[in-house]
């Protein structure tokens, strides 16, 4: 492994760095106060259309749906120089890191033509519409259907834990539209406008506190056929090139999350009935235990970037990263708190406590988004380390023929 830049890699980061520290202004250090929701929408809109206008959005897109045809690991090191900022990006996370690649991939020239540009300047945001009631991880087991009526299709059914899609203009969805044919063979993929009629958004309130994820609701939604991605019976195959997106955007640390560092600094101000904490064997074990894991992380996205800049292409280290991120994420937070006692439960804004609070609740919701663990250690035996299939007695079986859970 060679983990310097190249001489390429160090003049583009260069660039890159210079241009943050002209655009990035007020973002280049911590907000002194929490950005409510709407303000987080304007901010995102106003960053990434300077973005664009800089040509730092699309990156490794093909130049002929707008994007700039550059390698990925042009991508990543300017995610890597942006995460240094406090920049609000969450917003676009979806739509362009898994919705418009699908979109460009698999849609008709028009449709492409369309909702690509907007999308890219940030005019338009979108939602991912996969997850429902009774399917998530088993995404073929979706129940939400479409029926074709002339030159449209009628949706109707329910998703549920939908990022962003109460600020949505467009989303992807996944429907059933033959149910005679085994599960992962009935399926079609469709843009569906989130403000047409009988689109119903109903957020969901999380512990955290905050509101990101909704119930959509679908009643009767005709959508054209021109909106159709990939084949009809094909959406099996389209939405595996969403969640390949999907994976690679959620297999990394989150920017800013705490680590080890964190928990040495909450246990050098906690004083225990032994004496203070940090000469406590066991909270030292736990402070080796996670700088182990962040260091094992890192070293492992290393690896991948060190293929990527070969023109290779990593194995399967984003499996193995958020099956071991999400959980050590949630551990170390829980350990953090249970010492630092009645002080874990109250926070000041911007302090550690408040951060590893925030690290706790949103790792549950990580430990699902983009592959449960239980999916993803799946793929890491069968595809990794060659171990036998799980049994999936199913496969084969009309859906309508599945005996419902």
């Amino acid at each position: 492994m060679d983990f310097n830049d190249t001489p390429q890699e160090a003049e583009f980061r260069a660039t890159v760095k210079a241009w943050m520290a002209a655009n990035a202004g007020e973002y280049l250090h911590p907000p002194k106060e929490p950005w409510g929701l709407e303000d987080f929408v304007v901010r995102s809109k106003a960053w990434q259309a300077k973005k664009h206008a800089a040509g730092y959005v699309g990156i490794t897109w093909p130049k002929a749906v707008g994007g700039q045809g550059l390698s990925p690991m042009h991508q990543i090191i300017f995610n890597q120089e942006e995460s240094r900022t406090y920049v609000p990006t969450g917003l676009y996370s979806i739509g362009l890191g898994m919705c418009i690649p699908t979109v460009f991939t698999h849609g008709n020239p028009d449709v492409i033509a369309r909702y690509v540009p907007k999308a890219l300047k940030g005019e338009e945001v979108w939602c991912q519409l996969f997850s429902e009631p009774v399917a998530g991880s088993d995404l073929a087991s979706i129940r939400t259907k479409a029926v074709k009526d002339g030159d449209e299709w009628v949706i109707n059914g329910q998703k549920v834990w939908t990022s962003f899609a109460h600020k949505s203009d467009f989303g992807i969805v996944v429907t059933r539209t033959n149910p005679e044919a085994p599960k992962h063979k009935g399926l079609t993929m469709f843009i569906v406008d989130m403000k047409a009629p009988g689109v119903e958004v109903r957020g969901i309130r999380q512990m955290s506190g905050s509101s990101d994820f909704n119930e959509v609701f679908f009643t009767d939604v005709r959508v054209k056929d021109s909106h159709r991605l990939g084949e009809v019976g094909d959406g099996w195959k389209v939405s595996l090139t969403t969640l390949m997106h999907e994976r690679l955007a959620v297999g990394g640390k989150p920017r800013h999350a705490p680590g080890y560092a964190t928990l040495m600094k909450v246990a050098a101000e906690v004083e225990t009935e032994r004496g203070p904490a940090m000469e406590q064997a066991d909270v030292r074990r736990r402070i080796a235990d996670s700088y182990i894991a962040d260091e094992g992380i890192k070293l492992t996205q290393m690896r991948a970037l060190s293929a990527l800049s070969k023109g290779q292409m990593p194995g399967p280290e984003q499996s193995i990263s958020k099956v071991v991120v999400a959980k050590t994420m949630q551990d170390m937070a829980a350990f953090a708190l249970d010492l630092s006692e009645g002080a874990g439960f109250a926070a000041e804004p911007g302090s550690d406590i408040e951060k590893l609070q925030q690290s706790y609740l949103w790792s549950a919701g990580l430990r699902i988004a983009g592959g449960t663990d239980e999916i993803l250690r799946n793929i890491i035996a069968e595809r990794v380390l060659g171990l036998p299939g799980d049994l999936r007695g199913d496969k084969d079986t009309p859906f309508n023929e599945i005996k419902a859970l």
